[in-house]
């Protein structure tokens, strides 16, 4: 039979245990370790996205400045491109007026009293109702009633816009409605007026308003032709 060996002592095993709790120790500095390398690389993960989010920002702020940059080029070009469509729109208006000063606009002339032929009404009533003696002869390109009929009898009466053959007889026409003022006609009271664009109308309105005046008798001498 074998001899048995030894016996542990106490001192043995006080040995093993500061074994084991090293080991244990070892063991959980490892852990601790491994979940420090996991908050290092997802630092680096989340530094990685903030640099690119930085970047992207750079980008956007580099756009932005382009924009602001242009959008104050085109804002220091303003008062001059103000002062060229000044410019455009009084030779418009300047050309539209004088394609329309063989025009004259009659206001107050009942509805349907012209009948079917506005030229033929005009020949005969404006020599009467001006005292006008024309020669040759007053003649029109066309003679009609300005928007469409109204609904109602009572409403008032639209204006009729006569284009002569010649700008003489209309300045005729505007001078002797100046000298005589409104004539009358069954009536009603009966207007003369040049025929202006638009622009030209609203200024002359914005100008006689403070005054309490009406502009629906223009005399040639406020024509720019």
């Amino acid at each position: 039979m074998a001899t048995p060996g030894p016996m542990p002592t106490p001192t043995d095993h006080s040995a093993l245990e500061a074994t084991e709790r090293i080991l244990q120790e070892i063991a959980s500095v490892g852990r601790r370790l491994e979940a420090m390398d996991q908050k290092i690389m997802d630092l680096t993960m989340a530094s990685s996205s903030i640099r690119a989010d930085i970047a992207g920002f750079k980008d956007t702020a580099d756009v932005l400045d382009q924009r602001l940059t242009t959008v104050e080029d085109q804002m220091a070009t303003l008062p001059d491109q103000k002062i060229e469509l000044r410019s455009l729109r009084a030779k418009v208006t300047d050309l539209e007026d004088r394609s329309r000063r063989d025009n004259i606009r009659l206001f107050g002339i009942p509805e349907h009293k012209e009948g079917s032929d506005s030229k033929a009404f005009l020949q005969s009533l404006l020599p009467d109702l001006f005292g006008i003696e024309f020669s040759p002869p007053v003649e029109f390109q066309r003679a009609h009633r300005i928007g469409p009929p109204h609904k109602a009898t009572s409403d008032k009466p639209r204006p009729i816009i006569a284009c002569f053959l010649g700008h003489d007889q209309a300045r005729q026409v505007l001078s002797a409605a100046k000298t005589q003022g409104p004539a009358s006609l069954d009536g009603h009271e009966i207007r003369v007026a040049a025929d202006f664009f638009r622009l030209t109308n609203e200024k002359q309105k914005a100008f006689l308003e403070p005054f309490n005046l009406t502009s629906n008798l223009i005399t040639p001498t406020h024509c720019p032709w």
